[in-house]
Order: structure tokens, then C-alpha cells, then sequence
């Protein structure tokens, strides 16, 4: 309880401190465990290459489970704070949300294209053609003309023609990388035998009780990233309240949600969090202007169970 108690502490005080940033306020004194709660600059996303050559962001912002316009207001917040990967789904219906707020920057000039990183999945299992017409219906409700990556949301059926067709709009420009999701050690080892293009990541469920060494020992002679989709296992096990984690954020004046992140750009695993509060969208992403020594590093390690929390896949 003193752990949680402490926490909620610290989301209060981080919620008070972006307040007072949006409002051009002084800023008062922020407790220890806050005392660098807020990045510098919030923009200065970190990048890391992916096996085709193509820079993604480290971190990213999640849309599942949003929609309407709760998730086109997310989305532009998002970009606002600094936000440049997006990731989307056919499954999660708001592929329009998020086409509206990525219309809604590049007509008001705010940003340019070329400044952001869409990702979206084929998230049904369907034939070739099936898949070419799919993808043109998402490419339209996104309202642009490529997306940055196209991902598999999983292993179907048809993964093997879905994927030749997702080649095939590659070639056309439609896409710049193409990529899988929930493919574990096994199924990944198969599937690439039959690629022409190489899967640039693999997104999975990743955080501290699940860090996917099998997987990403088996990946990293191929080059394929690994995308972490619910970085804080959404709060199952007392994630926020975890001691070690609670005591490293301590250490460091972060937050727990930080120290988490932190943990695993860090590995050079790519992170999308999911937040419709937009003070939690900036401490999300203020994870740049520290780093984490040896001691947490295997703190942090001997919390994996290496078992999945979630059964969706």
C-alpha cells in the first residue's frame, strides 16, 4: 500500500507539474522522486534503425482500446507533446480517429510526412488479393498515401500469401517496412524461411514480468526489432507498485512508468504506451535524459517470469 500510495503521489504531482507547463505558469519545487519526472525537451525522441535501413522512434504511442473522438484528441496530443510513431489496427476500429488527427497536422502544417511513422496491421486472415484491397481501405481511412509499416497482427493461416502481398505493395511504395506481431520463437524461425523481405520487427507483449530473450536471441541474427505492445502489462501484478520498481524511480527521481520504459529502449526495444491523459503522454516519453546502472539493469532482469500475462493471442 505505501508503495501505491506513493505512486498515486507521484502521478498527482506530475499531473500538477504539466499543468503548469501548458498554463505558462513557474513551476514549484517537484519532490525528489519527481525531481526530473519531465525531460528537458519532450520532442527529443531517440531512434533506432531498423534491418531495411528505415529509422523508427524508440518510443510510440498506442491507440487500442480508443476510438472516436477520445482517440483522434489522444492522437493529437500525442504529436503535440512529441510524439512521431503512431500505431494502429484494423481490429481496433479507429483507423479513421487516427487518419483524422494525422490530417488535422499536416494540413494545419504543424508537421510534415515525412516526420512521422505510421503503423498499422492486417488483422483478420485473408487471401492475397484480399489483402491488397485491405490495405488500400486502411491507407484510405489513414488518409495517406503509405504507411510507414504494415504488420501481420498475427500468425494466420494465410500469413505466407498475406505476406507476399504486403511484398508486393512494398515494391508499389504503399509501404516502406513490413513487419509481424505475435509470432513467437517457433513460429517466427518458420515464417522467415519463406521471406523474401525479412520481417523488420516483431510486435509482442514485452515489459518487465515478460522481456522475450528467447525470442529476441532467435530474432537478432536476422535483424528484427522488437516492439513491445503493453509496456506496463496494463497494471496486472501490481505493476505501478512493484518494489524494485518503485525503489529504482526513487533512485532516480522518476516514475515507475519511466524506469519500465526505460528498461527497455535501453535494449533497444521499441516501446508504444497507450495514455488518453496527456500529462502521462509526456512522462511517458520524458525517458531520454537519464540511464539505469548495472545494479537495476539485473534488479530489473530478475523480474521476468518469462510467461505471458495476457492470453489474447
Amino acid at each position: 500500500m505505501k508503495n501505491t500510495a506513493q505512486y498515486n503521489h507521484a502521478r498527482r504531482g506530475f499531473i500538477k507539474t504539466s499543468a503548469s507547463l501548458a498554463l505558462g505558469l513557474a513551476l514549484p519545487s517537484l519532490p525528489p522522486f519527481l525531481s526530473s519526472a519531465l525531460a528537458k525537451d519532450a520532442k527529443a525522441t531517440k531512434t533506432t534503425t531498423l534491418n531495411n535501413g528505415v529509422s523508427i522512434p524508440l518510443v510510440g504511442f498506442g491507440t487500442s482500446r480508443m476510438q472516436g473522438s477520445e482517440c483522434q484528441k489522444a492522437v493529437e496530443n500525442a504529436l503535440e507533446v512529441g510524439y512521431r510513431l503512431i500505431d494502429t489496427a484494423q481490429m481496433y476500429g479507429n483507423e479513421s480517429d487516427v487518419g483524422n488527427a494525422i490530417n488535422s497536422a499536416l494540413k494545419g502544417g504543424k508537421l510534415k510526412r515525412k516526420e512521422l511513422f505510421i503503423t498499422t496491421k492486417l488483422s483478420s486472415d485473408m487471401s492475397y488479393e484480399e489483402t491488397l484491397k485491405a490495405t488500400q481501405e486502411s491507407l484510405k481511412k489513414l488518409q495517406i498515401d503509405y504507411v510507414d509499416l504494415l504488420l501481420l497482427h498475427r500468425n494466420f493461416p494465410q500469413s505466407v500469401p498475406m505476406y507476399k502481398a504486403m511484398e508486393k505493395l512494398r515494391k508499389e511504395g504503399k509501404i516502406k517496412s513490413l513487419g509481424i506481431s505475435n509470432f513467437t520463437p517457433e513460429v517466427y524461425s518458420e515464417f522467415v524461411k519463406k521471406c523474401e523481405t525479412l520481417p523488420v520487427l516483431n510486435q509482442m507483449e514485452t515489459h518487465i514480468f515478460y522481456q522475450q530473450k528467447p525470442l529476441r536471441e532467435v530474432m537478432k541474427s536476422y535483424g528484427t526489432k522488437l516492439e513491445a505492445w503493453s509496456p506496463f502489462a496494463n497494471g496486472k501484478n501490481d505493476f505501478f507498485a512493484n518494489p524494485t520498481l518503485v525503489s529504482i524511480a526513487k533512485k532516480h527521481g522518476k516514475t515507475p512508468a519511466q524506469i519500465a520504459l526505460r528498461f527497455l529502449v535501453e535494449q533497444d526495444i521499441i516501446v508504444i504506451p497507450k495514455t488518453a491523459k496527456k500529462e502521462r503522454m509526456i512522462e511517458n516519453i520524458s525517458i531520454f535524459d537519464f540511464a539505469l546502472d548495472s545494479t537495476d539493469r539485473e534488479a530489473l532482469n530478475a523480474l521476468d517470469i518469462n510467461e505471458p500475462l495476457f492470453k489474447w493471442f
